[in-house]
């Protein structure tokens, strides 16, 4: 079993075992991404990844490791790394798990809560504000802090400051 990740710079040749998630598409970029896994034992080894890195994070709930590139959206097996499924990234730009253990995803305009059984079902949580360019930050408990910008809001030129509460899955603004 995974007990955690790590996103590292390219390996030395033989550094690591090595395993590539490549997915057979004309749209790929030439970018790639390298994650050390490392198991229960301490054993480690590197998965590599089309795309530049976004996101890479870890659900004991569902035992499911995502890992967002600029290219695909990566479903993984926690037990054993086998790769689940997969979703082309043509919006996706920030991805947490809760304290929970639920999958949380945004693109530039909405929030969504993903559902474990498949990274195609997803669920958009409501907004008090019209979004655009959202980002994720810390846990603070139970909430996340995000920070957007305001869609036609011509009077307020800042960002707007936002928490998700994950056990209503809530949107407040802070």
């Amino acid at each position: 079993m995974i007990t955690g990740v790590d996103i590292i710079s390219q390996p030395y040749s033989g550094q690591y075992i090595e395993r590539i998630f490549d997915i057979s598409s004309l749209w790929n970029s030439s970018l790639w991404t390298w994650i050390k896994f490392i198991n229960e034992d301490l054993t480690e080894w590197c998965g590599e990844f089309r795309g530049v890195m976004k996101a890479a994070v870890i659900s004991l709930k569902y035992n499911l490791i995502l890992i967002l590139t600029s290219d695909y959206l990566y479903k993984l097996s926690l037990i054993n790394g086998e790769l689940l499924e997969y979703e082309e990234n043509q919006q996706y730009n920030s991805l947490t798990v809760t304290p929970l253990g639920d999958f949380i995803i945004a693109n530039y305009y909405s929030i969504f809560l993903m559902e474990a059984s498949s990274i195609t079902d997803k669920k958009e949580l409501p907004s008090p504000v019209k979004m655009d360019n959202i980002k994720f930050h810390n846990w603070n408990h139970n909430k996340l802090q995000i920070t957007c910008d305001e869609l036609l809001n011509w009077n307020y030129h800042g960002e707007v400051v936002l928490e998700l509460d994950c056990e209503t899955m809530e949107l407040y603004l802070k």
